[in-house]
């Protein structure tokens, strides 16, 4: 199997099968939906994908996976391509859009290579026809392969232009059953205004998808947030940087903003 087990004997004598991290941390969380920004691959460098940040996250996407939670992954290709930004120059929207979304299938190949490396079966499906490199996605398939404890990298978007990877990974996390979205960013959680052009900007512990809506804050685009917000999906924003952090929210410790329904604490 490819989770960690111990043996425990309940109150009747029943020998048991129960999951256990690599440090001993319980999980919160049955099924999880991790989104990725591209810019997340470059680690130290300008362009491309540096293999070793790729290392450190699959070194925590390994170690959450043992713990027992089925991880499905979301990954934006910016680091290579960036449609918006080519439109804005002069591309063709949709066409800008489709080169991005064979960008992320390339991170997505990259990422699977690393989580496999620390010792986890990784499956790549993409929302693009491409049968070489990637399975199509399936709705039932990439649930199959969450239940047989494999790690899915969901990559190519929605499939469709003018849609972000933001969306992406809430319509696919809304999909597959996923609690909660995991969005990792650069900065360690949503503030009222950039934290580095602005010193004084203010983090926010908990807000609501209202809020979000309300206050324009660029945490993800309208339509994720929406689409969480009907379907009262949780999102939490979180520093990537941090060590142990993908770990940490997986198992419920307070880290980063929390986005629900709810009224803000």
């Amino acid at each position: 199997m490819s989770e960690a087990t111990a043996a425990i004997s309940d109150d009747a004598g029943k020998v048991q099968a129960e999951p256990v991290g690599s440090k001993g941390k319980s999980p919160r969380y049955r099924r999880i939906l991790l989104k990725l920004s591209g810019e997340a691959l470059l680690g130290s460098r300008q362009y491309g994908v540096d293999p070793n940040f790729c290392a450190f996250i699959a070194a925590q996407v390994a170690d959450v996976h043992r713990s027992g939670v089925q991880i499905g992954i979301v990954v934006g290709g910016g680091n290579i391509f960036r449609g918006l930004a080519a439109a804005a120059r002069g591309m063709d929207r949709a066409t800008g859009d489709y080169i991005g979304m064979l960008a992320t299938v390339m991170n997505a190949l990259a990422l699977q290579d690393a989580i496999e490396k620390a010792g986890v079966q990784t499956r790549v499906m993409s929302a693009i026809g491409m049968n070489e490199v990637a399975e199509p996605y399936i709705r039932r398939r990439a649930v199959r392969h969450l239940e047989k404890g494999r790690v899915i990298i969901l990559a190519a978007g929605t499939g469709n232009p003018y849609f972000t990877t933001d969306t992406a990974a809430a319509l696919r996390a809304v999909e597959i059953g996923a609690e909660i979205i995991l969005k990792a960013t650069k900065v360690d959680g949503v503030y009222d205004s950039d934290p580095v052009a602005n010193p004084g900007a203010v983090r926010y512990e908990r807000l609501t998808y209202s809020e979000v809506l309300e206050k324009r804050l660029r945490v993800l685009d309208a339509t994720a947030v929406s689409l969480c917000m009907e379907n009262d999906t949780p999102i939490i924003v979180f520093d990537l940087n941090e060590p142990e952090n993908i770990t940490r929210v997986a198992a419920g410790e307070a880290v980063g903003t929390l986005i629900t329904g709810g009224s803000p604490a």
